[in-house]
């Protein structure tokens, strides 16, 4: 399952004879190389002990709503923003009816109103509480904001009922858990992707660039490619390495970035600008090393074509989105943008802090199109880079 390596992941358990089948799951998250963090309520310990959790995991199980190690005692802060999924197994019919309601007094509710991962729960209880009118408000609930249910199952149960209520087998909840990854969304569709800095050269061994690492644009690039998209990725020079499946392509100057993308762009569908260009490039190029003895040189600078205004300009049936890197009056400078480069959308971000500025593994933006001005909080560029590719293909379909 490789649309889950890497990914952050959140077991939760509560209260139920079928927390047996949470060790299970864990295990066969951690076998494919996902981060697993198990959160298990008071209840659940009654049924298994969290030191099997921690060893199959082999990370601390959390519990308590106020934990003093983390961050301003905010745990429930921390492991919100750190999940990529939040995987409850199983899910009792007590948790059900809190979650459904927004109860927040334990850590897993707390955890599940301040996150914006993907939720998926597993119901485990009796036939006669599954079938329940109460219970199946609730799940009609859930359902409507977007969470995702696997299950129950149809059998014995614990008490010796029988009928829907049994937890689903642990193979099956990670398979389905797999394909939260894997929705094909950009099925069919070609995007073109630029990353990285580019280089403008002064003599064969001296350039004027940046400090992009090229992070965001591969992210969004893989993420892209879980999407089902076709991937075309167009790199300056950075120390990463392409994600699988998609096309590569590597440009040095601003000019061959260029080149590239107008080889490619009249077939694609969606083009996303993540390349931090250089605006200008030295009309004359040494052709041999500059001595440094020499004591004054004086360089004159071309203004380069501008790669993601000629593209929004010259295909106006490409769906163009651009990106901003800012120091200050952020969104000022983005809408200007947006207007004079004739972009649908631009993500802007400030490069002035070194948590999310060049280099950094996280990021926080500012979506913003014709309609609307998003804030993005700060995540990791990979989670980052899945929300924007659901973003823009919400975009496309309105």
């Amino acid at each position: 399952m490789d649309t889950l390596i890497d990914k952050n992941i959140i077991v939760a358990v509560t209260g139920g004879i079928a927390a047996y089948k949470s060790a299970e799951i864990v295990r066969q998250f951690t076998r494919v190389n996902a981060h697993i963090r198990v959160i298990m309520t008071p209840g659940s310990k009654e049924f298994i002990r969290p030191l099997t959790l921690q060893a199959l995991s082999g990370n601390p199980v959390y519990s308590e709503l106020l934990d003093e190690e983390a961050e301003m005692g905010m745990s429930h802060i921390e492991l919100a923003k750190w999940a990529d999924l939040i995987l409850v197994a199983p899910a009792s019919a007590d948790f059900i009816a809190d979650f459904t309601h927004g109860k927040a007094d334990n850590l897993l509710g707390a955890v599940l109103l301040a996150t914006s991962a993907k939720v998926v729960i597993c119901p485990a209880m009796n036939a006669s509480m599954w079938l329940h009118h109460a219970t199946k408000a609730n799940v009609e609930t859930l359902l409507s904001r977007d969470i995702k249910i696997i299950g129950p199952d149809i059998g014995i149960q614990a008490c010796g009922d029988t009928g829907p209520g049994r937890m689903s087998e642990p193979t099956h909840i990670f398979e389905q858990c797999a394909q939260c990854f894997n929705e094909k969304i950009f099925e069919g569709i070609k995007i073109i992707i630029t990353a990285g800095p580019t280089r403008e050269w002064l003599d064969p061994i001296r350039f004027i660039s940046n400090q992009s690492s090229g992070k965001m644009g591969y992210a969004i690039a893989q993420a892209a490619v879980d999407a089902g998209a076709e991937v075309l990725l167009v790199s300056g020079p950075v120390d990463l390495i392409p994600p699988k499946k998609v096309q590569f392509h590597s440009a040095m100057t601003a000019q061959g970035m260029l080149d590239l993308v107008l080889e490619h762009v009249a077939n694609a569908h969606i083009f996303i600008s993540t390349a931090a260009v250089a605006d200008y490039a030295p009309i004359n190029i040494a052709k041999n090393k500059i001595k440094s003895d020499t004591k004054t040189i004086s360089i004159t600078l071309n203004k380069n074509k501008d790669i993601v205004k000629t593209v929004a300009t010259e295909y106006p049936n490409v769906y163009v989105v651009g990106f901003a890197a800012e120091t200050n009056n952020i969104s000022d400078y983005a809408r200007s943008k947006l207007v004079s480069k004739k972009l649908n959308a631009i993500i802007v971000n400030d490069v002035s802090r070194s948590d999310i500025g060049f280099n950094s593994d996280d990021n926080e933006v500012t979506w913003i199109d014709k309609e609307t001005e998003l804030e993005i909080p700060k995540m990791s560029k990979t989670q980052l880079a899945h929300k924007l590719i659901e973003l823009i293909n919400q975009k496309i379909k309105n």
